[in-house]
């Protein structure tokens, strides 16, 4: 600046022999103004432009419900191709609905006497081998989604061949109303069942090259539920022969229950790291609360416990009060400092139609809040099924992921955010 000033000093001499002393006070006053101008900014924004995100989540969940993307070969293949153009970099392909498994298992064929789903679009493809493929081709990272859990139709195979694996309300009622559908549950405390789901799982991770493994509530249990003969005698016989509350809510009946699933979760992990040390565990449950309190689901103790690797927090809202107050509660904070925490985000559904400007500002104040990514609730809601039109929703797609970027993996260097 000194030697600026000196230049100014000089070069006053030479310009008054040709100007005024008013021309050159205007020539300098503007040029030391640009010099302030200019130092004022942060010394980052003089030399750098924005950058795209190190690392973000850019999800979907694919399902064969309400959804064909699965069904025919080149229709998914082109579904793969477009997420990736949009900039997408993460895919949950569900492998277990509707009681049978949507990859060709031994496991099933065993249990149930159907190797495959019967849907035609099925039958003679490895769908989940199709995926894994074409996704690694498009650099997608694949994570399979055990979307049903313990859950089964009520007039399904697995039920109808496996009666006694069936669980209960109080009053000996089995049928729990999804929607339209009628639905029972396996019983997640017997041995048989828990080593049929696990060994569905082990199928899944020895058999294809996938980057990972997800669950949700469905690895739960309906907290109505859990009075057959079986748990009823497994409750008396830790509790010195005191029957479980008929009060389904009571607290320490919960906990039991939940301490159990917990149990489980924990042997499907260890079985999970012993047969691909580097295949992730993901979690996609309702909030804490709900998840604990009518799944009997306890994720925060999961990721207390080291088993849980992934979480993408189900923050299905339209109000966008609710919507952040559940991005703020202490559970997820603590979550989010050891690992990567992600919020699902719904697209909308069959008979439900959500504004491409609601997800918009909801993927901001998920990013405002330094969450690891999004995903999507669900494919066939992105542009297919909605009230505006696919291109539209493309566009609004394209404006929240302009470039790409890769997965936030735990086991691959993430650290959270600062």
């Amino acid at each position: 600046m000194k030697r600026f000033v000196k230049w100014c000093v000089e070069f006053s001499s030479w310009w008054n022999i040709r100007q005024s002393r008013k021309s050159l006070l205007f020539i300098v006053m503007l040029t030391l103004s640009a010099i302030a101008t200019l130092l004022s900014f942060p010394l980052n924004a003089q030399i750098n432009l924005p950058s795209k995100p190190i690392s973000e989540l850019r999800g979907v969940w694919l399902t064969n419900i309400d959804s064909d993307v699965l069904f025919e070969r080149d229709r998914l293949k082109g579904s793969l191709q477009r997420l990736d153009e949009l900039n997408f970099n993460t895919i949950y392909p569900a492998v277990w609905n509707w009681g049978y498994t949507l990859y060709p298992s031994k496991v099933a064929q065993k249990v149930i006497r159907r190797s495959l789903d019967p849907t035609p679009g099925l039958q003679g493809r490895d769908i989940l081998k199709e995926i894994v493929n074409v996704g690694h081709q498009k650099g997608l990272t694949v994570i399979p989604w055990f979307e049903f859990g313990f859950m089964a139709p009520a007039d399904s195979l697995l039920a109808k061949n496996r009666p006694q694996w069936l669980t209960s309300r109080s009053d000996g009622t089995r049928i729990v109303k999804e929607g339209i559908h009628n639905r029972v549950w396996l019983n997640p405390f017997r041995p048989e069942v828990q080593q049929f789901i696990q060994d569905l799982i082990v199928e899944i991770v020895r058999n294809y090259n996938i980057d990972g493994i997800q669950f949700d509530d469905h690895f739960g249990l309906p907290s109505e539920l859990g009075y057959d003969a079986y748990t009823v005698a497994l409750y008396k016989k830790e509790h010195r022969g005191k029957a479980p509350s008929k009060n389904f809510k009571d607290s320490e009946w919960v906990r039991w229950r939940a301490n159990k699933i917990t149990e489980f979760m924990k042997r499907v992990f260890t079985a999970i790291k012993a047969t691909k040390k580097d295949c992730l565990v993901s979690v996609a449950p309702n909030p804490q609360r709900f998840s604990y309190d009518f799944f009997l689901a306890d994720w925060q103790k999961w990721e207390r416990l080291g088993i849980l690797e992934d979480l993408v927090l189900q923050v299905y809202r339209d109000d966008l009060n609710v919507f952040i107050s559940e991005l703020e509660y202490p559970e997820v904070k603590a979550a989010k400092s050891h690992i990567p925490v992600s919020v699902g985000i719904m697209a909308g559904l069959k008979k439900k139609s959500v504004p491409m400007q609601q997800i918009q500002t909801q993927v901001q104040k998920v990013r405002d809040r330094n969450f690891a990514g999004v995903s999507f609730f669900f494919y066939e809601t992105l542009w297919n099924i909605s009230k505006e039109k696919p291109q539209e929703r493309q566009i609004g797609l394209q404006q929240l992921f302009p470039t790409p970027t890769t997965y936030p993996n735990l086991l691959a260097g993430w650290r959270p955010s600062s």
